[in-house]
C-alpha cells in the first residue's frame, strides 16, 4: 500500500495501546505500509479483542505505560525512529469509577513515554494521541481550535487536557533544538468503526444489546458530537507523523482532526442513521441519573485543512455503512472486514484526490 510518501516502508515503529481499538487499526494500517511495528499494551480487556482477531505478526509486547522503567527500556531496545502514543484510559464515566488509574494513565503515560525519547537518540517524531474533550467545554455552537483554553469536568477529559500541558512543556524544555526528536499532539473526534467492543461506547453497547436480544438504554440523545471513521482519524496521524520524520519542525504543534461540520450529529441523528443500516437495533431513552458528559462539542479542524492538506474522506453515512457492515458480517459469518475496508477507504482518499494517498 503505497501512501504517505512511503514514509513507513521499512521504518521503526512504536505503537503504544496497539491492543486497543484505534490503536489496533493503526497497528494493521502500518503493517501495510510496510513498516516495522512493536506493539506496547495492556493485554486486551474485551472479548472478542479486534487485536487478537488480527492476528498479527509483530513484536507484541505486554506492558503498562504507567511503569517508567518498562517504557524506557521498551524505547532503548526497540530504538524506535517514530511513536505513536495511544495507550490511555479512553472513557469518561470509568474515569468517574476510577479517577486515580485514569490520572496515572493518561499524564503519566505521556510523561513516561516522552522521558524515554528524551533518552533515546533513534527517535525523530513522536505523535502523542490525546482527545476532542480537552477543551474547556463551554458549549459554544462552533469549533474549538487548537489555541483555545484547555480544561475538562471529568477525570478523563482533565487528564487529557493535564497530558496535552506535559506535552508542551516537554517540546519547550527538552526538543527545542536543533536536530531534536519533534513531538506533536493530536486531537480528534469521536471514532466509530468495527472492532470495538468497549464499554459505555454508543456503537459497541448498541451491538451487544442486538446480540443478546435487549433494548439498548440511551443516555444523551441530544448530545452532539464530532463523528468520524476510526480511518479518519489515522489518516490525520499517520499524514502528520510523515511531516515529522521529514525533519519539519512547524509541524511539532498541536492539531484537530475532525469531521467537517455537517458530521457533527446527536445521538438521536446518530441511531437514526444506524438504524437505516441495521433495522435490527433497539433502544430506548434511560430515565437513570448520569454522570455529567458535555453536551455540545465541536471540533475546527481548519489548521490541518490549510496546513497538512488534510481532509476527511468518508462522510458520516459512509462511516455508519462501513461500521455497520464490519460488525454484521463477524456476527453473521465471523469474517473480519479490517483489511478489505483499509483498502477501500484509501482507494476512496485517492479517488478524492487526497494527497496523502496519492501513488
Amino acid at each position: 500500500m503505497n501512501a504517505f510518501g512511503a514514509a513507513y516502508a521499512g521504518r521503526r515503529v512504536l505503537v503504544t495501546g496497539q491492543t486497543g481499538f484505534k490503536g489496533s487499526w493503526l497497528a494493521s494500517w502500518l503493517v501495510e505500509l510496510g513498516a516495522r511495528v512493536t506493539g506496547f499494551a495492556r493485554a486486551p480487556n474485551t472479548d472478542p479483542s479486534h487485536w487478537d482477531l488480527l492476528a498479527h505478526d509483530i513484536d507484541d509486547r505486554r506492558g503498562d505505560v504507567q511503569d517508567a522503567p518498562a517504557v524506557a527500556r521498551l524505547v532503548a531496545e526497540t530504538r524506535p525512529e517514530i511513536i505513536f502514543h495511544l495507550a490511555a484510559q479512553p472513557l469518561v464515566r470509568a474515569s468517574y469509577r476510577d479517577p486515580l488509574d485514569t490520572w496515572r494513565t493518561n499524564v503519566m503515560g505521556v510523561v513516561n513515554v516522552l522521558e524515554a525519547c528524551r533518552h533515546e537518540n533513534s527517535v525523530r517524531a513522536v505523535v502523542i494521541v490525546t482527545t476532542d474533550k480537552v477543551y474547556e467545554n463551554r458549549e459554544w455552537p462552533w469549533g474549538y481550535r487548537e489555541g483555545d483554553v484547555l480544561g475538562g469536568h471529568d477525570p478523563y477529559s482533565a487528564s487529557k487536557a493535564a497530558a496535552e500541558l506535559a506535552v508542551a512543556s516537554y517540546r519547550r524544555a527538552y526538543f527545542a533544538g536543533n536536530g531534536a526528536c519533534l513531538v506533536a499532539s493530536a486531537r480528534a473526534g469521536n471514532v466509530i468503526g468495527g472492532g470495538d467492543w468497549s464499554e459505555d461506547r454508543l456503537v459497541p453497547d448498541l451491538v451487544r444489546a442486538m446480540v443478546s436480544g435487549r433494548v439498548l438504554e440511551i443516555r444523551s440523545p441530544r448530545a452532539t458530537r464530532p463523528w468520524q471513521h476510526v480511518l479518519e482519524s489515522l489518516s490525520g496521524y499517520l499524514l502528520l507523523g510523515q511531516k515529522l520524520l521529514s525533519g519539519e519542525r512547524v509541524y511539532a504543534d498541536a492539531w484537530n482532526f475532525g469531521p467537517g461540520s455537517a458530521d457533527n450529529r446527536t445521538v438521536s441523528d446518530m441511531l437514526t442513521l444506524l438504524g437505516s443500516h441495521w433495522p435490527e437495533l433497539r433502544w430506548e431513552l434511560t430515565r437513570d441519573a448520569q454522570p455529567h458528559e458535555a453536551g455540545l462539542l465541536y471540533l475546527d479542524s481548519s489548521k490541518a485543512r490549510q496546513r497538512l492538506a488534510w481532509d476527511p474522506v468518508w462522510n458520516l453515512d459512509s462511516c455508519i455503512a462501513a461500521t455497520a457492515e464490519w460488525y454484521r458480517v463477524f456476527h453473521s459469518e465471523r469474517r473480519v472486514l479490517t483489511h478489505a475496508q483499509l483498502v477501500r477507504f484509501v482507494d476512496d482518499a485517492r479517488a478524492a484526490g487526497r494527497l496523502w494517498a496519492q501513488k
